[in-house]
């Protein structure tokens, strides 16, 4: 098992989902999120069985960025109760996990196993920006 996690969070539109999305960027608590527009959330709140359309977020992290990604997650949420579940990565490719670890550092801790962008100093044939 990697020390790494994949978060998921709903929102209500795309507009907040790249806002969420770009803080959790710049302040390197997540390496990648993608950005589902368009699903269908069915669940119960306050006593009642609610649905509504929702941007899904898929944020690449690590265990130890959690609770500080969490706090940001809640901290600029436009939800009452923002969803925001870790779910362990057990594996990955090599490359991309060393991809996802360099883009969490500071870039004065960087190790150098990523570029100042963020890729990998490997070759491979596509970049994990689209592979995500």
């Amino acid at each position: 098992m990697t020390d790494k996690i994949v978060v998921l969070s709903t929102c209500a539109s795309e507009e907040e989902a790249g806002r969420l999305a770009n803080l959790l960027l710049e302040r390197r608590l997540a390496a990648c999120v993608n950005i589902l527009p368009s699903v269908k959330s069915v669940y119960r709140w306050k006593g009642e069985i609610e649905s509504a359309p929702e941007c899904l977020l898929i944020i690449k992290s690590a265990r130890a960025q959690f609770d500080a990604l969490r706090a940001a997650l809640e901290s600029a949420h436009s939800y009452e109760l923002p969803e925001a579940l870790a779910l362990p990565v057990i594996d990955g490719s090599p490359a991309y996990l060393a991809w996802l670890a360099g883009s969490l550092q500071a870039e004065a801790e960087s190790d150098g196993r990523a570029e100042p962008d963020g890729n990998p100093q490997v070759e491979v044939e596509s970049s994990p920006g689209t592979q995500s």
